[in-house]
């Protein structure tokens, strides 16, 4: 690996560490560069500026997040065309933990950052997103409201924002929900059987709301 992929990478664990536990707002540039022990001069390079590098953290997860999510629903559609609500959210599953493949926390700082995007207000960031990624956004909208067609685009806006504010909480506090989990009922949990548990409730939400 060259220096320069090196201490762009750095830069943006470090920046996406931040922003997952801080926030957007409230992370500061010198925090990043302490943080990913470079100076300024390197996030300017690299980024150009906060707002740049805010969009890269994000893009390195969906860039491969929806691309694998799409796939995984165009092999439901092919293999089951009148998929049920359960088998869809089932679909974000690996695409999720494949995310650790990016950072070992991947899976937990991609929501918490998308959590973020909301909480921060980042308009900068929805439309980067919305411009890159709007026709895969798109695509998955169209799978969630054929599970339920009567829905009202003002229903569905609602269902999917109350689906994803319940993933970024319980991700977001996944580790300490483990430890509740091991200390009070003597269950050993990890992303995945936590991921487990959430999916059947995020269907059963969707469709009963």
């Amino acid at each position: 690996m060259s220096n320069k992929s090196s201490t762009k990478d750095k830069i943006l664990d470090a920046a996406e560490h931040l922003f997952a536990i801080t926030g957007f707002a409230e992370t500061s540039m010198r925090q990043i560069t302490s943080k990913a022990n470079v100076n300024l001069a390197s996030v300017n390079y690299h980024f150009g500026s906060k707002k740049d590098l805010i969009q890269a953290v994000m893009d390195r997860y969906l860039s491969q997040f929806l691309p694998q999510l799409l796939n995984e629903i165009k092999q439901l559609s092919q293999s089951q065309p009148d998929y049920s609500i359960t088998q869809l959210c089932s679909c974000f599953k690996q695409p999720l933990l494949d995310l650790e493949k990016i950072n070992t926390h991947g899976s937990v700082y991609f929501l918490q950052m998308l959590g973020r995007g909301y909480v921060d207000y980042q308009g900068h960031l929805r439309v980067f997103i919305t411009e890159k990624y709007g026709s895969a956004l798109t695509h998955i909208q169209q799978a969630f409201h054929k599970t339920k067609p009567e829905l009202t685009p003002a229903d569905l806006f609602w269902r999917l924002h109350f689906i994803l504010g319940t993933s970024v909480f319980t991700l977001a506090a996944s580790n300490a929900l483990s430890d509740i989990s091991n200390k009070d009922f003597d269950q050993t949990m990890n992303t995945e059987q936590i991921i487990d548990e959430l999916l059947p409730f995020l269907a059963a939400g969707f469709i009963n709301s």
